[in-house]
């Protein structure tokens, strides 16, 4: 379902083995053979422990106002230029490289971390795929995602708000980012701001070890139980909204 054996993928659709499966993916593409519908889209991993060792206070100025650290060409796997992110990286890279707004490049710095804590917005652009752990860094740092890729379907839709957080820009519209970005109000970015540093909203894209309440892989067992075929009653006690799935024995919390 990649780029490398993507036309593969379309060629034999989902594996007949699976098609009755509800599948977990970090696949999340609309009108592509290789989301299935019923799926349930999770985020790509990001490490829980090497982040929390970046933390900056929270008091610290945001003085970057785009930031963005990754390719803008992949000469290696796309000489001529054409297919990588549909230009929507080159795009990004051509039209802002010279403005003082935006602090792009394609270094990856020891600081990067504490640099996204530090900008307004982070850019996160397709590449070979709509999504990336950018998107989760961004999240967990408080840094408003700027979601470059027409068709991504994100992770969680029901535990993240991702109209309410981010910001979202056509691959058509790169060339306008920074009249789009300069033009939303300073309320408007607050509010984002404001739901960002919810805990519970970084808690929801991460999978630390052991599961903690609300992470990542609470969210996905809560997907799996909707599509159970009785009534929350079952497994719910009243007055609980969501199942705390790290009850019970601490031994069933290790992995195997």
């Amino acid at each position: 379902c990649f780029h490398y054996q993507e036309e593969k993928a379309i060629e034999r659709g989902i594996l007949p083995l699976l098609r009755r499966a509800t599948l977990v993916q970090t696949f999340g593409q609309k009108d592509h053979v290789c989301l299935k519908e019923g799926s349930i889209n999770i985020p790509p991993y990001a490490p829980p422990q090497k982040m929390k060792t970046h933390l900056v206070p929270p008091e610290t100025p945001r003085s970057i106002f785009v930031y963005f650290r990754g390719l803008f060409y992949d000469t290696a796997n796309d000489p001529e230029g054409g297919y990588y992110a549909r230009g929507a990286r080159a795009s990004v890279w051509e039209n802002f490289k010279n403005n003082p707004l935006f602090d792009i490049s394609t270094d990856h710095p020891p600081t990067y971390y504490e640099d996204m804590q530090r900008a307004i917005f982070c850019l996160c652009p397709l590449g070979w795929a709509p999504w990336s752990p950018r998107l989760v860094e961004a999240v967990v740092f408080g840094c408003i995602p700027v979601i470059i890729a027409d068709d991504i379907v994100l992770p969680f839709a029901d535990a993240i708000p991702w109209d309410e957080i981010g910001v979202f820009v056509a691959e058509d519209d790169v060339p306008k980012l920074d009249t789009i970005l300069t033009s939303i109000p300073m309320e408007v970015i607050l509010r984002k701001q404001r739901l960002l540093a919810n805990p519970s909203m970084k808690q929801a894209m991460l999978f630390p070890q052991p599961a903690q309440p609300g992470d990542a892989f609470h969210q996905i067992l809560n997907g799996l139980a909707r599509k159970l075929p009785h009534s929350k009653s079952v497994y719910l006690t009243p007055g609980q909204k969501a199942l705390n799935w790290t009850q019970g024995p601490k031994g069933d919390l290790k992995p195997w």
